[in-house]
């Protein structure tokens, strides 16, 4: 059977992962050059007590708000690292109809992971979908095929 789409849906998916991971890994160091440099931190509180409605305690909360966004992206590239993974095998399952049930499942749950609503993870359900409801075309026996000659055992042909 040809699964073309579904290969084409898991490679685009594959690179927007890639992609992703790559943006997530680039934001991450920069939030970590940001928070331990001590000369760029006490610019940044510099520039933050200029501001006449920030109190020490905003600045403080700024500065640990900052610091867990970091945080976050490290979990994020974990879980896009996780949803390559299950796209390769995804991929690998389909590639030559293998499994397709097993890269269905792979490619939904690397959907999941790879974000719930993101542009990549719907390419991955998509493909998931696909991959789960093909059927694979069956022969239609010879009894059952439709001639204009009469059946030769003299019984009713059908209409």
């Amino acid at each position: 059977m040809n699964r073309t789409a579904e290969k084409v849906l898991g490679i685009i998916g594959l690179v927007f992962t890639v992609f992703g991971i790559i943006a997530s890994v680039f934001g991450a160091v920069i939030f970590k050059m940001f928070s331990s440099n001590p000369d760029l931190r006490t610019e940044m509180e510099m520039d933050l007590y200029s501001d006449p409605a920030m109190t020490p305690a905003d600045i403080d909360m700024f500065f640990t708000i900052f610091n867990a966004l970091g945080g976050f992206l490290w979990l994020g590239v974990v879980f896009l690292v996780i949803s390559l993974v299950l796209t390769i095998i995804g991929l690998v399952n389909i590639w030559n109809n293998k499994n397709p049930k097993l890269a269905g499942i792979m490619f939904i749950i690397g959907g999941l992971t790879g974000g719930i609503l993101s542009l990549t993870s719907i390419l991955l359900y998509i493909a998931g979908i696909l991959c789960l409801t093909k059927k694979p075309k069956t022969m239609v026996p010879d009894e059952h095929i439709i001639t204009d000659t009469p059946p030769e055992d003299g019984g009713m042909r059908p209409l």
